[in-house]
C-alpha cells in the first residue's frame, strides 16, 4: 500500500500550504540523487515529489483527504503520478538551481515603476484628469544606448562569454547570477560615453496624463500599462504604478465610502430643534437638528458621503456627531431667563 503523503512529508493533516512547501523543500534537498548516492534516495525523492504534487494542489488534496489514493486515479500526471515534477521543482528551486525554465521565455521586459500622488478629498468626489511628471531613463542619443563614446566597438565580456550571467557550483547546488564584470550586459565598453558615463541612459522628465476615478481611496493604485521603464533589445516596457495618498481634511474624516464629522450646536437649538449650516466638501449642507438632541447624538445624512468606486452615481453616508455648546459667560438677564425656565421645568 502506498505510503501516506502527510507522513512522507512529515506534516499534520491540517498543515497549511507554506508548511507543506517548506517541509518538501527540505526533504527534496536531502534525497535528491545529485546529492544523495544511497540506492533508495531516488525512489524516496520521487515519492516526496508525488506527495507534494498532491498536497500542494487544493483539488487533489481534497480528493486524497476524502478517498485516499484511490480518489486520485486519473488525476496524476504520466509516469506514475510524477509527470508534473519538472514544474514543481522549477517553481520551488529555480532561484537556487539556475532559474529553471521560467525567466527565459520571451523578450526582456522593462522595470515597473512607482510614483506617489497626493490628492485632496474634494478630488475624490468626481472623476479627475491629472497630469503628473515622471522621471524616465531613456536611451542616450550620442552613444545610441551603448554607453560607448564615439561609436567605439563593444567587446564580448570574457567573464560570462557574452551571456550576462554566470553560473557557479555543480550538480544540484548551482547559482546563476548577474555577471559582476559587465553588469549583465554581456559586453564591455572600451571607452565610456562622456554624456551618460557609460550607462547608456539619460534621464528625462515626461508628462503623463491619467484619470483618477471618483471614489478612489487612500492607498489605491492606478496601473498604467506600458508606462514604466523601457526594456532593452526592443522588449516590452514595464508598468507605471501610481499610489494615491488622500490629504487629511480639516472637517471630514473618511471611513471608506462614508464620511464623519463633528458639528457644534448651541444648547438652545439642541433643546428646541432647528437648522444648522455645515460647510461641505463641495457644497454647503443644512442639517436638521431634532428637538431634544443630546451631546454625541449622530445624525445621518444619507448619500452625502463619498462616491462608491466603480459606481460613482452611488454615494455613502455622512455621519454628523453633535457637540452641544454650553455658554461660559451669561448676562444677568440670560441667567434670569434660564432660572425661570428651570422653574417651569419643575427642577
Amino acid at each position: 500500500m502506498p505510503a501516506d503523503y502527510y507522513e512522507l512529508l512529515g506534516v499534520s493533516r491540517d498543515a497549511d500550504e507554506s508548511t507543506i512547501k517548506k517541509s518538501y523543500r527540505k526533504l527534496a534537498m536531502q534525497y535528491h540523487p545529485d546529492r544523495n548516492d544511497a540506492p533508495e534516495a531516488e525512489a524516496k525523492f520521487k515519492e516526496l515529489s508525488e506527495a507534494y504534487e498532491v498536497l500542494s494542489n487544493p483539488e487533489k488534496r481534497q480528493l486524497y483527504d476524502q478517498f485516499g489514493h484511490e480518489g486520485l486515479q486519473g488525476q496524476m500526471g504520466g509516469g506514475g503520478g510524477f509527470g508534473g515534477f519538472e514544474d514543481i521543482f522549477g517553481d520551488l528551486f529555480g532561484d537556487i538551481f539556475g532559474g529553471g525554465r521560467r525567466g527565459r521565455r520571451g523578450p526582456p521586459r522593462g522595470d515597473d515603476m512607482r510614483i506617489d500622488l497626493q490628492v485632496s478629498l474634494a478630488d475624490c468626489l468626481k472623476e479627475q484628469e491629472q497630469t503628473i511628471e515622471v522621471p524616465y531613463d531613456l536611451e542616450c542619443e550620442p552613444c545610441n544606448g551603448t554607453g560607448a563614446q564615439d561609436g567605439t566597438a563593444l567587446e564580448i565580456c570574457k567573464t560570462c562569454g557574452g551571456h550576462g550571467q554566470v553560473t557557479m557550483g555543480s550538480g544540484i547546488i548551482r547559482m546563476t547570477q548577474t555577471c559582476g564584470r559587465c553588469r549583465g550586459r554581456g559586453k564591455m565598453i572600451k571607452k565610456s560615453c562622456k554624456r551618460c558615463k557609460g550607462r547608456g541612459l539619460r534621464q528625462e522628465i515626461k508628462e503623463i496624463k491619467l484619470t483618477i476615478p471618483a471614489g478612489i481611496d487612500h492607498g489605491n493604485r492606478l496601473r498604467l500599462k506600458g508606462k514604466g521603464g523601457a526594456a532593452p533589445s526592443g522588449g516590452t516596457p514595464g508598468d507605471l504604478h501610481v499610489v494615491v495618498h488622500i490629504e487629511e481634511h480639516e472637517t471630514f474624516r473618511r471611513e471608506g465610502e462614508h464620511l464623519a464629522c463633528e458639528l457644534k450646536v448651541d444648547m438652545i437649538t439642541a433643546a428646541i430643534g432647528g437648522q444648522v449650516s455645515l460647510d461641505g466638501i463641495d457644497e454647503d449642507l443644512n442639517v436638521e437638528i431634532p428637538q431634544g438632541t443630546q451631546p454625541d447624538d449622530v445624525i445621518t445624512l444619507r448619500s452625502q458621503g463619498m462616491p462608491r468606486l466603480n459606481s460613482p452615481s452611488s454615494r455613502g453616508n455622512l455621519y454628523v456627531q453633535i457637540s452641544v455648546e454650553v455658554p461660559r459667560h451669561l448676562s444677568k438677564e440670560q441667567v434670569a431667563h434660564l432660572k425661570a425656565f428651570r422653574e417651569l421645568a419643575g427642577r
